[in-house]
């Protein structure tokens, strides 16, 4: 896995520490993290805060870490999977959402913000560069975490369009517990990558440069993007799921391979490799993250004994997965 924030049994004295430094009226503990991610999979979390801006979500941060408590930052739940036996710590629902319009194209948006809330508005303001990215479950935060991407506009789609192409700058609180604001190159953008990958630094804001559009361009590729992933990936609202399971094999396709050693539709307990793409794992009902983790072994095994080809996960664990993974 790409990215894996494990958690064990934090001390009490630590948790209730850290519950002290944070606003009451927001603050709760013992809270399914299900109903918060897309997948609607995972358990609890042991204190469970909702940063109401990017102020707020830097002083949550700054009081886990100068407790010692774990602290994950959670946006829409997409691409991860969270624990069936929770997140021993501390998670941040990241609801830090102002945004702030400049005439001359440029949007500073904080890192709660929702990109498909950013798209319509640019749109309806005539702005370009974000219009690629619509019908994607994405916070801005996590836009910036994993250089979120699609394929350029109809019919061409010839090349990907990644979101570091819009990005001016982006304001971090850095590992060293610094608020700074840095630039795309310290970002270290590439493909379902960035910085934030290796280094804990925490995106609390980012500016995006847009361009003029033509209204009616911009509307066709909302048009043309949305019936595109509708033809391809299963409804989120009847079929919770986390976006692509495997990372992409220029010129075969993990989907393709899945498909072809049989497995498109195959379940185990309430979770289902898509009838509709084979690189994305469905919820039926009741799918827990062991039914998930066994599927993506299950997949692997399989691809790599018929085919030859190792397919590797690109989406984040999250949680305590006791039990359910391989020892180290």
């Amino acid at each position: 896995m790409p990215t894996f924030t494990r958690s064990s049994p934090v001390e009490a004295a630590a948790l209730a520490e850290c519950a002290a430094r944070l606003d009451p009226s927001r603050l709760a503990r013992g809270v399914a993290l299900a109903p918060y991610t897309t997948f609607r999979i995972g358990g609890p979390a042991d204190l469970f805060y909702r940063a109401h801006d990017a102020d707020d979500l830097a002083r949550a941060v700054l009081a886990a870490r100068a407790t010692g408590v774990p602290v994950f930052v959670l946006g829409l739940g997409a691409n991860i999977l969270v624990g069936d036996r929770g997140f021993r710590g501390l998670v941040v629902k990241n609801e830090a959402r102002g945004v702030t319009w400049h005439d001359d194209g440029h949007v500073r948006a904080e890192s709660g913000a929702v990109v498909a809330d950013l798209i319509r508005e640019a749109v309806g303001r005539g702005w370009s560069g974000l219009e690629h990215y619509v019908g994607i479950p994405s916070t801005v935060g996590g836009a910036v975490w994993q250089n979120l991407h699609f394929l350029s506009p109809a019919p061409a789609r010839e090349r990907t369009m990644l979101i570091e192409e819009i990005v001016e700058a982006v304001e971090l609180l850095t590992a060293e517990d610094e608020r700074r604001t840095v630039d795309r190159t310290y970002m270290q953008f590439g493909y379902d990558f960035s910085v934030l990958h290796v280094r804990p630094d925490i995106a609390l804001a980012v500016t995006f440069r847009l361009a003029p559009g033509d209204p009616a361009i911009l509307h066709r590729i909302l048009q043309e993007n949305l019936a595109w992933r509708g033809g391809k990936h299963p409804w989120l609202e009847y079929h919770p799921s986390i976006g692509s399971i495997f990372k992409k094999i220029e010129g075969v396709g993990a989907g393709r391979l899945i498909d072809q050693v049989g497995l498109k539709g195959h379940r185990l307990g309430g979770a289902q490799i898509s009838h509709i793409h084979a690189n994305i794992f469905v919820n039926l009902g009741g799918a827990t993250a062991a039914d998930v983790l066994a599927l993506i072994r299950l997949a692997q095994e399989k691809v790599l004994a018929e085919t030859g080809y190792r397919i590797e996960t690109e989406i984040g664990l999250v949680g305590d997965f006791a039990g359910a993974l391989p020892a180290d």
